[in-house]
């Protein structure tokens, strides 16, 4: 299994020395962006090209790049671009501010292996082979579903998953409705996200 370095993964990213001395090495804790030595009321850890099924580390990227812990705005820097440019199709919920602490992107292929329940599956599913949409923000095709708290508050809520109106947007501006919906938190402490892969999936919390 290949792998690369943080500095090569993210050559754009200042790093606090501090998260890269020999203790924190000893630790193997993970690179912390620079503005998180000053604040860390809002704090990620990222393991981009990596998902958890049933608890089992899998990446879906060769090479994997590293976790890295970042602040909103470095993580805007850092991966807006690429969240933009997924070619695929995604349905992403709104995370519960109050309770979330891992937001994740699961590609359709993945769906049973990360322990969704089938009627979920088979809801997202649905959504994601929905066409034909515009981007309500722009003239091109829609490929992004965005679903707030106020319409799901969970994936238990299989008929609203499956009728709920939702927001729908282009690549571009589905992924400017995340990090939005990010950047509106006064405070966060996600342990896990990844990145979107694959043809299709989605975005879902715990």
């Amino acid at each position: 299994m290949s792998s690369i370095s943080y500095r090569e993964a993210y050559p754009g990213l200042q790093v606090l020395p501090r998260s890269r001395n020999w203790w924190a090495r000893l630790k193997g804790t993970a690179p912390e962006c620079i503005h998180l030595g000053e604040n860390i009321s809002w704090i990620a850890a990222v393991l981009p090209d990596t998902l958890y099924l049933r608890g089992k580390r899998a990446n879906r990227r060769e090479p994997a790049r590293p976790e890295v812990s970042l602040c909103f705005e470095c993580l805007s820097e850092t991966f807006a671009a690429e969240l933009e440019s997924f070619p695929g199709r995604v349905v992403a919920f709104e995370p519960d501010p109050a309770v979330f602490t891992q937001y994740f992107f699961v590609a359709a292929t993945d769906f049973e292996a990360a322990g969704l329940a089938p009627e979920t599956s088979a809801a997202i599913n649905a959504r994601l082979e929905k066409g034909g949409e515009t981007c309500r923000e722009c003239s091109r095709a829609a490929t992004w579903s965005w679903f707030s708290q106020e319409q799901i508050r969970s994936l238990d809520e299989v008929e609203l998953i499956a009728s709920a109106p939702g927001e729908v947007f282009c690549g571009k501006h589905g992924a400017r409705k995340l990090l939005s919906a990010f950047e509106k938190l006064a405070e966060a402490n996600i342990f896990y996200m990844n990145l979107p892969y694959g043809d299709a999936g989605t975005y879902v919390w715990i």
